[in-house]
């Protein structure tokens, strides 16, 4: 149970941080979803607060799946009871919080930010619970035929040989147990780490996996594998041609020839941005000459737009502090207008954006020229003028690398970071999001 210090701190916190202006939600993943829906505490109690809840509740959740299938049921509910009469004893002393039930959300652990709560989101989850790496980072994200597959890299740390590619499967049933698919070995033995996989699902419903090897960003290389089961199993990954790198973060876009435009770029001699086209899912390759002057602008990891008027618009991480674009002059994607800045703010993160099939252009970005958070979501309708539409996260930590799709069904789901422990899962309804002034 939480410690008598904890929830003496806690309460202390509670009862003499005051009123406020901000609101948390703790949602506990494993347990029936204790929820305190109107925490208010001045924010020189919050954070202290948070601190508190999450660890104990940490704790907490760690014994009770370590005891859960050594205890009879009627033990187990008892040790649920006792955890949720303690914590609302608490809440109910303070007579600064309203509590309510909501439905249990597997995996959803310890979200602070009140994001189930904002028009169009749906739902939101972690990929996978508990914390399986020290690091993970970069997540892409797939429609399959049975539901949903998300790929990252993932080990000890960024850069760090271990790191390989895990994929997990989502079905009916939830989010599969992630499984490693790839990695930087070496015929001799050497091994390097892997890094930004980008997923794509053919015509035919075969999956292709892009990703990255090699030991930093400016030497790695691009590699490809493909599965024909929904990512059950995958081929062996074969190196792309010589300075092809394909998809170096984003998704690419099949084009009305059934060629694929892939976003590129490289690192080696400052940031410069260039496309690549296949015509077979990447067995043989076409590239532009770089888009930007690295004298005037640096700019990575494109994204691509295109509309329903055939417009091709690319938007651009830069080192500049704002997001930077380019508009195809060609509908195959092999002329551009000159790299220019936007008014979007970019700390230097990774961004991705997609076409609705109303026609609108959704982005999901870090709206801050500093740090990794917030992480939020904008509508355009013409790939100018961005409104935005919610917040993801704007807690301290990391939340970055998003990448975002949408599925037949029409609903859009979004992969990201969350602190570099795990990838989250937010699913919206484009019809629901109430657009706000930039």
């Amino acid at each position: 149970m939480l410690g008598l210090f904890s929830a003496t701190k806690l309460l202390f916190l509670i009862v003499h941080g005051g009123l406020g202006a901000s609101q948390t939600i703790c949602c506990l993943g494993d347990y029936p979803a204790l929820s305190m829906t109107s925490i208010r505490l001045d924010s020189r109690w919050a954070d202290e607060a948070k601190k508190v809840l999450e660890a104990e509740f940490r704790t907490e959740a760690v014994l009770w799946r370590r005891s859960r299938h050594n205890e009879d049921d009627e033990i187990g509910a008892l040790r649920i009871m006792r955890i949720q009469l303690i914590v609302v004893t608490m809440l109910a002393a303070s007579g600064l919080f309203s509590c309510s039930t909501l439905e249990s959300r597997k995996g959803q652990q310890f979200a602070f930010k009140d994001l189930v709560h904002q028009p169009g989101v749906v739902s939101s989850e972690f990929i996978f619970e508990p914390v399986l790496f020290a690091s993970c980072h970069a997540p892409t994200i797939a429609e399959t035929k049975d539901g949903l597959i998300a790929a990252w890299f993932g080990g000890s740390g960024e850069g760090q040989p271990d790191v390989g590619i895990w994929v997990a499967r989502r079905g009916a049933a939830g989010w599969s147990v992630p499984v490693e698919v790839a990695d930087g070995r070496q015929t001799l033995g050497k091994r390097y780490p892997a890094w930004n996989p980008v997923l794509f699902r053919s015509a035919d419903g075969s999956l292709v996996l892009f990703y990255k090897v090699g030991p930093n960003a400016s030497g790695w290389w691009g590699m490809r594998a493909v599965s024909t089961d929904d990512g059950k199993t995958w081929s062996q990954g074969q190196r792309l041609p010589e300075r092809i790198l394909g998809p170096i973060k984003n998704k690419p876009i099949l084009l009305p020839d059934r060629s694929l435009l892939c976003g590129s770029s490289t690192e080696a001699e400052g940031w410069r941005v260039h496309m690549e086209s296949t015509a077979d899912l990447g067995k043989t390759w076409t590239a532009t000459g770089p888009l930007n002057n690295v004298q005037e602008l640096e700019v990575i990891q494109p994204t691509i737009l295109r509309y329903p008027s055939g417009k091709i618009q690319i938007l651009c991480r830069s080192k500049q502090g704002r997001i930077a674009e380019s508009w195809a002059k060609t509908a195959d994607g092999q002329t551009w207008t000159p790299m220019r800045l936007t008014a979007l703010p970019n700390p230097n993160s990774g961004i991705d954006a997609v076409v609705l099939k109303d026609g609108r252009a959704l982005l999901v970005y870090n709206d801050t020229t500093e740090g990794r958070s917030p992480l939020n979501v904008a509508i355009s309708e013409d790939g100018q003028n961005w409104n935005p539409v919610l917040v993801l996260e704007d807690t301290p930590g990391e939340y970055s690398y998003p990448a975002v799709i949408q599925a037949a069904d029409g609903f859009v789901h979004i992969a990201y970071t969350w602190k570099r422990t795990r990838i989250k899962h937010v699913v919206l309804d484009p019809k629901k999001l109430v657009l706000g002034p930039l």
